[in-house]
């Protein structure tokens, strides 16, 4: 468990923002400048990958611009030990406790000891089922699966042969595939002929998933992944495969598969979520929350569908900083 204090000074926390949010985040800093000593808990479901980074970076920023004290742990992706983590937090008497479920569903007897010791709760990137927390903030699943299959199928014309790479890890990212599914109801004629369903604590990787579902179906056309990381990997395989036709879709963003779009490699779309106004969210309604003020139940922030002539001038690692974006020319896509 690690104890993170800060002083008003992350240099990227506006950078490239608008007027509008510029003005909007200075006003919070005024505002909460007396709350200075709050003291939060961050039980991280992970921190690795993109993801976990721009999240954690969210939760930071914010604590260090709108005021207090953040304790965080990280759980590895591992549900039990975030569950042990959460317990202890709730035994450190937290006025305020972020959540990035990594197993949802697994941690939720945990969430609502939390909620039931009389903590606040709030949760970026995943709903968690059964329980009521302050507010969640995540994207829209359903709809980034629905884009990016709707892209596959706009460039194979409506004919063609896909596989798919999934993630039923939790109740949220499974709704990705859910919207996928739908999607391919307007499309008859694309077959799929393949999928694998990721596991945490399975020994297959996707990169070893992809180069088996190449080697078994060498005339397919396109994979639907359900993260970047699997489109990342399977980007690899098309290579190992001497497939530089295939097309590979994911869901995050970052500048790791933004590097691999803009390279012109397989891998062509990724939704870009916006983990780190998701985290800020959080942070910032827990201080609404503790002022006596309203806070949301459900926030979904924007997704950006990024595609290789997005990133001609260079790859942005702040996209996901409120108003960067707008100043990039990137429009919500989900």
């Amino acid at each position: 468990m690690t104890s993170f204090s800060f002083d008003l000074n992350r240099r990227t926390l506006l950078r490239g923002a608008g007027a509008l949010a510029a003005t909007s985040v200075l006003g919070a800093r005024a505002a909460f400048a007396q709350d200075s000593d709050r003291n939060f808990a961050a039980a991280l479901g992970w921190t690795t990958y993109d993801s976990g980074r721009h999240l954690q970076d969210g939760f930071l920023a914010a604590v260090a611009e709108l005021g207090g004290n953040l304790t965080t742990t990280d759980a590895g992706f591992d549900a039990k030990t975030q569950a042990d983590q959460i317990d202890s937090l709730v035994a450190s008497k937290p006025e305020a406790l972020f959540i990035t479920p990594a197993d949802a569903v697994a941690i939720a007897p945990a969430v609502q000891r939390a909620i039931s010791a009389g903590i606040p709760v709030f949760c970026a990137d995943s709903a968690v089922p059964g329980v009521t927390v302050n507010t969640t903030a995540m994207s829209n699943n359903f709809g980034m699966g629905e884009y990016s299959c709707e892209y596959i199928c706009r460039a194979l014309g409506g004919k063609g042969r896909i596989a798919r790479v999934l993630l039923p890890q939790n109740e949220s990212w499974d709704q990705r595939t859910l919207g996928m599914e739908w999607t391919l109801r307007k499309y008859p004629d694309i077959e799929v002929v393949a999928d694998w369903a990721f596991a945490l604590a399975g020994n297959v990787t996707p990169r070893q998933a992809v180069d088996n579902i190449l080697t078994a179906h060498s005339d397919v056309d396109a994979v639907w992944c359900a993260w970047d990381g699997a489109a990342v990997e399977g980007t690899l395989a098309a290579r190992s495969a001497n497939r530089p036709d295939l097309i590979l879709t994911g869901i995050d963003g970052g500048s790791q598969a933004f590097n691999y779009i803009a390279g012109g490699t397989p891998l062509k779309l990724s939704m870009a979520q916006s983990f780190y106004e998701m985290a800020y969210m959080c942070v910032f309604y827990a201080h609404e929350h503790l002022a006596g003020r309203k806070s949301p139940r459900l926030i979904i922030t924007p997704t950006y569908a990024v595609e290789q002539d997005m990133l001609a001038d260079g790859i942005p690692d702040d996209f996901d900083v409120p108003g960067r974006a707008a100043e990039l020319g990137w429009t919500r896509a989900v």
